[in-house]
């Protein structure tokens, strides 16, 4: 059975140049709707027991999805699935490209922008140029443009396949400033430089600098509608009352962005990024605190979910790609041109980044105060950090069935993927603990303990202005007394928090002793019929809240973190 989900528009940006297409990829169902729905459970169960899997056994959750997924995709009776590429863009990337820009460290973006955008167009542009000069070398009939196209294809680092490795590690900050502005914005520049790429090579045409001038365009314009869309969804969240309403609409946000791109004829990639971090800097002041606590738990499953489907179903789009071209064809006579392509891909990140050193270095010792080379170390890390995903699946699957040399194409793209997310991704952590980097980032101007001890202060002369009536007489003294013991600790802890520490953890360590005497103290009167449901919720939903607070004081907050938060 063929499962092909979706039909895009044909002024998509990845069907622009589609004119012919496969019919595995022309929106036939030939599945009963209820067994399409059965086989996406069964993808989603699968997804959670190999994460499980990954987890127990200490594998990268993402590699081990998508061996998993190409390992159940060739048992017998599991229908084919058929990908359309459009619907996988749109589908998958918005939400995830939303979350890393969310959850973004601005300041550092900024400061750090000329080597993210070295890394998201240099490094995207210096891939596709020698990736397409090896496919021209190893396979001489392909025509130039057909080869730059596949350079364009497996160029751009993914940020779902980043984010997946990012957030199991820590790094540096300046290193992680980097491949998280990198994995944002990079995405864009592999799309346009494919789209370029398709059209010479159908057309027979290339114009560099009217391609330069749409490029310049796509990301302005990109960056216009994407602010646009994040003030307006700031402005519509600040005036819903309802909690569940605020989350659906903030959800709704990110497909809003990539499609209102689109429909500009923009990039959408950067319109979400854009919003994205709108969003992120107004939703302080925007979103009550109990709407934080619903949406981060509603948006971790949704990133998780996305996340987890995402890379199985790469692994089951192996399947078709090797019925169409042949597993006999693609070792007699794919082999050598895919395994050049693996290598191309692999190598040119470290000459870029490592070449960059090289001229921040010479610049550095000319005088250049502004040029500051990472490190061999962090350089090292940075060279291994590039694994491709689910927008280099997309574009390669979009490619039009007149695009000379598309099935090694396919096949080369699945091997990029296999080679660096099972590759780089699995070993990126022992490369970490290995090279060992340190942070050459200047320290902040305030730590974490000072702004706590700042905040304890803030309380503490607010509840001294409220804590007296009108005529001076004390109202609130337990209140104030609280808060003032509160600013003295934590100003005592600021000063010495070595030594405050291991007494802080014991004396929130009995908190949630205590909590948890009190969970099984509210169940026990549940089951025993003394208390409703309702008494029970609220009870418990005061434990959490509680618990949740004793954590974060009691320093393990960092274990915790809401759907896609960066240490």
């Amino acid at each position: 059975m063929a499962l092909a989900v979706g039909v895009a528009e044909p002024d998509r940006p990845l069907r622009r140049y589609a004119v012919a297409r496969d019919a595995e990829f022309r929106g036939e169902v030939s599945m009963h709707p209820v067994e399409t729905f059965e086989l996406v459970l069964v993808l989603f169960a699968a997804t959670i027991a190999l994460h499980w899997a990954a987890e127990r056994f200490s594998f990268l959750p993402s590699a081990a999805l998508l061996l998993g997924g190409g390992a159940l995709a060739f048992l017998p009776n599991i229908p084919k699935v058929a990908l359309d590429p459009e619907l996988v863009l749109v589908l998958f990337l918005p939400p995830l490209l939303m979350d890393g820009a969310y959850y973004a460290a601005f300041g550092r973006l900024r400061r750090h922008l000329p080597g993210i955008l070295s890394l998201a167009i240099g490094a995207v542009l210096f891939t596709t140029l020698i990736v397409g000069l090896v496919l021209h070398l190893l396979v001489p009939g392909l025509p130039w443009a057909a080869c730059f196209a596949l350079g364009a294809i497996v160029s751009p680092p993914d940020a779902i396949a980043a984010r997946s490795v990012l957030q199991r590690v820590r790094l540096p900050r300046r290193l992680q400033a980097l491949l998280e502005g990198e994995s944002l914005l990079n995405d864009a520049t592999g799309l346009v430089l494919f789209r370029f790429a398709v059209a010479a090579t159908l057309t027979g045409s290339f114009d560099a600098v009217e391609a330069g001038a749409n490029f310049a365009l796509l990301t302005v314009g990109g960056v216009l509608v994407g602010t646009a869309i994040g003030f307006a969804g700031v402005f519509i969240l600040r005036r819903l009352p309802d909690q569940t309403l605020i989350v659906a609409t903030a959800t709704l946000l990110s497909w809003a962005a990539y499609l209102g791109g689109e429909a500009a004829h923009v990039s959408g990639v950067i319109a979400v990024v854009t919003a994205g971090i709108v969003f992120g800097w107004y939703q302080h002041e925007i979103l009550p605190a109990r709407v934080r606590m619903q949406g981060s738990a509603f948006w971790r499953t949704l990133v998780f979910s996305l996340e987890a489907l995402v890379f199985i179903l790469i692994g089951f789009s192996l399947r078709g790609v090797l019925e169409r071209v042949g597993l006999e064809r693609v070792v007699t006579s794919m082999a050598l041109p895919v395994i050049g392509i693996v290598a191309a891909v692999l190598l040119t990140r470290f000459a870029w980044v490592f070449g960059s050193e090289i001229l921040l270095g010479t610049l550095k010792q000319a005088g250049v105060a502004r040029a500051r080379p990472l490190g061999w170390r962090q350089a090292t890390i940075l060279s291994w950090s590039g694994m491709r995903g689910v927008v280099t699946l997309a574009i390669a699957l979009s490619l039009p069935t007149a695009m000379p040399g598309r099935d090694l194409m396919l096949v080369s793209a699945f091997a990029v993927i296999l080679a660096t997310v099972v590759l780089q991704g699995a070993s990126l952590g022992w490369v970490i603990r290995t090279v060992a980097p340190q942070d050459r980032e200047p320290p902040p101007r305030v730590t974490l303990v000072q702004a706590e001890a700042a905040i304890a202060r803030a309380k503490h002369v607010a509840v001294e202005a409220h804590a007296y009536d009108e005529r001076g007489t004390l109202i609130h003294p337990r209140l104030l007394e609280e808060y003032r013991k509160r600013d003295h600790v934590t100003e005592r802890y600021a000063g010495d928090a070595g030594t405050y520490m291991p007494g802080i953890r014991a004396h929130f360590d009995i908190v949630l002793t205590a909590v948890a005497a009190g969970r099984n103290e509210l169940i026990r009167l549940h089951r025993a019929g003394m208390i409703e449901d309702e008494v029970l919720h609220n009870l418990e939903r005061d434990l959490d809240l509680e618990e949740l607070a004793a954590l974060f004081q009691g320093g393990e907050g960092a274990e915790i973190h809401g759907p896609g938060e960066q240490a």
